[in-house]
């Protein structure tokens, strides 16, 4: 392993990039009305086109990629934690797996209200970092790279070459979804939060298979790792040079990509050969424009012209789990039955006002909680739960 480059353990950087990701799902959750997919009825046909421009381009800017950036940043803080107690001569990795028993613990509160929720699928596949702890950064590159290439998607590939014109059933997480939307729509609290545990958390469980991410996530926290050990979010010259080498050579990449997924309907009729070639270049697409916000946050924030404005993110970014959690929690009571029921009335415009409000409002308790406390309430909890420090102790590892 190479030694890390010599940084702080918390860089600003990092906590305006984390909530740069909170602010992007929290609007995209909200216009899709926390997967309560509905379009209200009468609306005038230039208000029709405005949320079709704005629904697209939400999921054009932020679909598949704010995810990616969570997924990322927590590669980038496993390193950080690793390398903290390795310092002190102590193995990180027993006290991260307990750590991620509690993360699952968080995610499966979070999943009652949001079936969504991606805290329980980090909790078990950031067990990975594990083994790959101390593998050379090579190899772990290396393995990485295997993933990203999305290997379910081209053994299915291989399998449907024998008949790619046979009819495909459709995927398995519709159905899931589809007896989601009843009680989402119409249940109690009661019947929401069973329904989200059992039928939704299968439904997300099988899409995130359908659609790759299940060899994406850990992917991106190796990557993540490895951007910890070399240093790349430390300010430097050398580092503002890859930030844009990245840069250039992602939007290089994105492109043809992002072009030849529109056209694989077009060049390719059979269903069996479509859809595993759409999981792969969704995947590759989204991966490069991922990479595209990432450079370019960085070099507006490092390069001094964005940093203020950036840096207003760096509250909800330190808070990131209570902001995650608690944005299901108030957007599911908005938008679902058992609450407001807003979802019957707000188009996409409407939605995306109210995730940018409740974006605002998010920041400034996140400021306000900041200075007073040392930690969010539900950072610190799960702090003390990891090291067993007494909940009054002020004491942190």
């Amino acid at each position: 392993m190479q030694p890390s480059h010599p940084a702080a353990a918390r860089l600003d950087l990092i906590d305006a990039l984390r909530g740069f990701a909170i602010v992007s799902i929290m609007l995209l959750h909200n216009i899709e009305h926390f997967d309560l997919y509905f379009s209200p009825q009468g609306l005038p046909a230039w208000l029709k086109a405005l949320d079709g421009v704005a629904w697209d381009s939400a999921f054009f800017l932020f679909g598949g990629k704010s995810y990616a950036i969570f997924a990322l940043l927590f590669g980038l803080t496993f390193h950080l934690q690793y390398h903290a107690r390795e310092q002190r001569g102590e193995d990180f990795r027993p006290r991260f797996a307990w750590r991620m028993v509690l993360l699952l613990g968080f995610g499966l509160l979070n999943s009652m209200f949001y079936h969504g929720d991606i805290l329980s699928i980090y909790a078990v596949l950031g067990l990975v970092l594990i083994p790959v702890a101390r593998l050379p950064n090579r190899v772990t590159l290396a393995l990485a790279g295997l993933l990203l290439l999305q290997p379910g998607a081209w053994l299915e590939l291989a399998a449907a070459l024998p008949q790619p014109a046979a009819k495909l059933p459709d995927p398995a997480s519709w159905a899931y979804f589809g007896r989601a939307n009843e009680y989402l729509a119409h249940g109690s609290a009661a019947q929401v939060w069973w329904g989200n545990l059992t039928n939704g958390k299968a439904g997300v469980l099988r899409w995130s298979w359908e659609n790759g991410r299940l060899f994406q996530i850990p992917a991106l926290f190796m990557l993540g790792m490895l951007a910890g050990r070399t240093g790349r979010f430390v300010e430097s010259a050398a580092n503002l040079r890859f930030w844009r080498r990245a840069l250039g050579i992602a939007a290089l990449l994105f492109v043809p990509l992002w072009l030849a997924k529109g056209q694989l309907s077009g060049w390719f009729a059979a269903e069996g050969l479509r859809r595993p070639l759409d999981v792969m270049l969704s995947s590759w697409s989204n991966l490069a424009l991922m990479v595209i916000l990432v450079s370019g946050f960085t070099l507006l924030y490092q390069g001094g012209a964005g940093s203020r404005v950036l840096g207003m993110l760096r509250p909800l970014g330190r808070m990131s789990l209570t902001s995650y959690v608690s944005q299901s929690v108030i957007g599911t009571s908005i938008y679902y039955g058992f609450g407001l029921g807003l979802y019957r009335y707000t188009d996409t415009l409407t939605c995306l006002a109210i995730g940018t409000g409740l974006a605002l409002l998010q920041g400034r308790f996140s400021a306000w909680w900041l200075a007073r406390h040392p930690q969010g309430p539900l950072e610190a909890l799960w702090h003390r739960a990891t090291w067993f420090t007494p909940l009054r102790s002020r004491a942190y590892r």
